[in-house]
């Protein structure tokens, strides 16, 4: 009896894809497409353009799938695919400017959301860069070499931006806050 595609490893499923495989490549992209949307949205995409980049990376994903060798895992190694295609796309629309940036206004939760604020909501109180800088590094696995590269920065500021968006992220998410709540890990 032959084994279904949900019985497949992703290793197994990626060899299969990179042979032409459409159908293995269609089971990659059911199991890991919603981590790699969140991932998106959690760099700053919303909706449809976090669709948009997803398609994007599960597209290059496949054109290169036989590159992928499963030192990691497969949804990590498709995330750092998004999270540089996502890179590519704010610095291509010149929305984005490297650099350091004011701090957002920290968004406060209304009486009736007391301890209801997710890491998402916790994440949008960081500035952009922090916000990416945190979700390439916790979310994508990236190094922090990777991420200065991908940005265009200076190693030691995204190590800076790293530690102050989990400072703020820990001190949004900690019990003590009176603002915890149920999702605590970052990545």
């Amino acid at each position: 009896m032959a084994k279904s595609l949900m019985d497949h490893h992703d290793v197994e499923l990626a060899a299969l894809a990179a042979a032409g495989g459409r159908r293995e490549f269609g089971e990659l992209v059911r199991r890991h497409g919603s981590a790699v949307r969140s991932l998106l949205r959690r760099m700053g995409a919303q909706g449809a353009e976090a669709d948009d980049v997803a398609q994007d990376a599960f597209l290059q994903a496949f054109e290169k799938c036989a590159e992928f060798r499963g030192d990691g895992t497969f949804a990590a190694w498709v995330k750092r695919i998004a999270a540089r295609l996502y890179l590519k796309r704010k610095a291509k629309d010149a929305r984005y400017v490297a650099g350091i940036e004011p701090d957002q206004e920290e968004v406060t939760a209304s009486p009736d959301q007391a301890g209801l604020v997710d890491l998402d909501e916790a994440l949008k109180t960081l500035s952009e860069t922090e916000r990416l800088c945190v979700s390439l590094c916790h979310g994508a696995g990236l190094s922090h070499p990777e991420i200065a590269a991908a940005m265009n920065l200076p190693l030691g500021t995204v190590k800076s931006h790293v530690k102050r968006g989990l400072d703020k992220l820990r001190a949004r998410l900690s019990p003590d806050s009176g603002q915890s709540g149920r999702a605590t890990h970052v990545g």
